[in-house]
């Protein structure tokens, strides 16, 4: 019996933790299921990749997490040729090795990659579920086991990052936001240590800082940066630095709106 209550608990630590804020967590499993690829939309460091991260554990999935980067080419999603011991072998690339093995493809950001990458991904988010490998002339079919997921952030759009309707229009989507106050408290407490006190007023500070975006701020404070300066505070750091380093320095390099992100601090705080 403590066996299994062992291996139970251990299973449960393996998954991160990740709190539900609506049925997002049914909708991926319905999405899986019924083999159809998810598109999640939202602002930076709100929890899509925790999210991804939960459920991949959570089924059982190994999980292939790109971060897209305007340099990111189709050939590093699908592999390449590479020369090991005066020989060329092919190597698959993270893409290629959820769609041959299984598992959950992540790519993350997927905007920001090169246009060719749109162009691999297509064939994959229609029912032939397929990945052509032209260098090497094999068509992949995704196993039952198989999942791919994209994320963006809206906020970054323009005309040239931005996906066109007929890609979007292939994907499953749940969009993201910060968590309600209550929640958000909940999470930071127990990612950071801190007292739920301490973190309801790094919650309050979080919540008057995002409303400035697209003022003086180009994005919010993310649920990570509140669990960052939360984690220094617990760790013995001071409120004040802890909060500078974690949740103004990162945001603007701007001297006037770092004084007046400061003055909101100390309204807060004192």
């Amino acid at each position: 019996m403590d066996a299994m209550a062992n291996n139970k608990q251990a299973a449960e630590k393996a998954v991160p933790f990740y709190h539900p804020i609506g049925d997002e967590c049914e909708v991926f499993e319905a999405a899986f299921k019924l083999k159809l690829p998810l598109l999640l939309k939202g602002p930076t460091g709100c929890g899509k990749t925790r999210f991804v991260s939960h459920m991949a554990a959570r089924l059982g999935l190994p999980l292939n997490t790109v971060s897209c980067h305007d340099d990111l080419a189709a050939a590093d999603l699908t592999g390449r040729f590479l020369l090991k011991g005066g020989e060329t072998i092919w190597a698959d690339g993270p893409l290629t090795a959820a769609v041959r093995h299984g598992g959950v493809a992540y790519l993350d950001e997927v905007v920001e990659a090169r246009k060719d990458v749109t162009v691999v991904i297509h064939p994959l988010t229609d029912d032939r579920r397929i990945l052509p490998l032209d260098r090497t002339g094999e068509v992949l079919e995704a196993p039952d086991d198989f999942m791919l997921i994209v994320s963006y952030n809206p906020g970054y759009q323009n005309i040239l990052k931005s996906l066109k309707p007929s890609t979007r229009q292939r994907f499953l989507a749940i969009e993201f936001d910060f968590p309600p106050a209550a929640t958000e408290t909940m999470i930071v407490a127990k990612e950071s240590g801190l007292d739920e006190e301490k973190c309801t007023l790094l919650v309050r500070l979080a919540a008057k800082l995002r409303d400035l975006k697209g003022q003086d701020i180009e994005e919010g404070v993310s649920t990570r940066l509140v669990v960052y300066c939360a984690s220094l505070i617990a760790d013995g750091m001071a409120v004040e630095r802890a909060i500078d380093v974690a949740m103004i320095e990162p945001l603007s390099d701007d001297s006037d709106v770092k004084r007046g992100l400061r003055d909101i601090v100390q309204a807060i705080f004192g």
